[in-house]
């Protein structure tokens, strides 16, 4: 049965589609410290409202913070910061995404943020979630990241298909993903045949990686490859580091410190459907982007390129998606009935 704190949003009106502003939030997490990350994000969300933002995207796991240790550490030496990270996540539902809801509510924004989530079904189970909230501050839904990348195989479990949903809200129908799962095709696919048309890409500032892979300029990169070839608008939110983040991880090695302080690590902006950022991104440095969404705008290129329309063939090709919550345990009977003991059959037969 479904959480009641879970609905459909209404339906967009197809004849006057929406025009509204758009938050991008680029900041670092008071790091591994949830209550403190909750009332900045809280702050930051009172902050794009007050300058007439309907909705707000803030970046991949930022309650409570980003395992970099993973990055910089071998798994002996995380797996203690493992833990601490599992007992600083989120529950959902839960009261920190209560706090979320309320301020969605109350400043009347539609929201996206990423929390690290506790499953439920196994004690050390985390997820990379992505919370969508809508405006009347109901849970629209929550998308599990579906392949954690690379190092973050330490320390999330992937999510499935069931959690991979377009939701209509006041805004128009909007999707999001998390960090690389913006480079999986069929993934970004599957929310675009879905109707979406305000895509929500959320990632971390990534210093970490290889010397020669320009984070900032790879997250331009993705965004306006989705936004160009599903002329949809995109909306992308990246973490900070701050120096609490870095002392954290570093330490006193020089090496690791040099290392999370280069530059080009983040970019937060907005792109429009010609797959064009429609104000200046915000590369490293923490703030708040804004710009204007005219859904309007995607209607014309789809003449051209519709590659959930006419622009393709699907008599040739066809993408199936297996959207069945995937659990650890199926029962062929009613799990919430007591399992027959020898005594109940005895009792029965007599």
């Amino acid at each position: 049965m479904p959480s009641p704190l879970l609905r459909p949003g209404p339906v967009m009106d197809l004849r006057d589609p929406p025009r509204f502003t758009a938050a991008a939030v680029q900041a670092a997490p008071v790091y591994l410290d949830t209550a403190a990350t909750i009332g900045k994000a809280v702050s930051l969300i009172a902050e794009a409202a007050r300058n007439g933002a309907s909705l707000v995207v803030f970046p991949e796991v930022f309650v409570p913070g980003y395992p970099y240790w993973n990055w910089t550490m071998n798994p002996v030496q995380g797996s203690p910061w493992y833990e601490r990270l599992y007992r600083c996540s989120v529950d959902i539902p839960g009261p920190e995404v209560d706090r979320l809801r309320e301020a969605a509510r109350r400043h009347g924004i539609v929201l996206v943020i990423g929390v690290n989530e506790r499953g439920r079904h196994s004690l050390g189970v985390l997820y990379n979630a992505l919370v969508v909230i809508g405006s009347d501050g109901r849970v629209l839904g929550v998308h599990r990241k579906l392949v954690p990348t690379w190092a973050e195989k330490l320390t999330w479990t992937g999510g499935d298909a069931s959690t991979l949903r377009v939701h209509d809200t006041p805004l128009g129908p909007l999707g999001a993903l998390a960090c690389g799962e913006n480079t999986n095709t069929l993934a970004r696919y599957a929310l675009l045949a879905q109707g979406e048309l305000i895509h929500a890409a959320t990632y971390v500032a990534l210093p970490v990686a290889p010397a020669d892979y320009d984070m900032s300029e790879a997250i331009a990169v993705r965004t306006a490859a989705h936004s160009f070839e599903g002329k949809v608008f995109s909306v992308v939110s990246c973490s900070a580091l701050s120096a609490q983040v870095v002392d954290a991880i570093a330490g006193s090695d020089t090496e690791i410190r040099e290392l999370m302080t280069r530059p080009g690590s983040a970019l937060s902006g907005i792109f429009g459907p010609d797959g064009r950022p429609v104000c200046d991104p915000l590369v490293d440095e923490e703030g708040i982007v804004y710009g204007e969404i005219d859904l309007a705008r995607c209607i014309q290129p789809k003449q051209m390129h519709d590659i959930t329309g006419h622009y393709n063939r699907f008599d040739l090709f066809r993408l199936h998606v297996d959207n069945r919550p995937q659990t650890p345990l199926t029962f062929a009977c009613d799990p919430g009935l007591p399992p027959a003991s020898p005594a109940d059959d005895h009792e029965e037969k007599a």
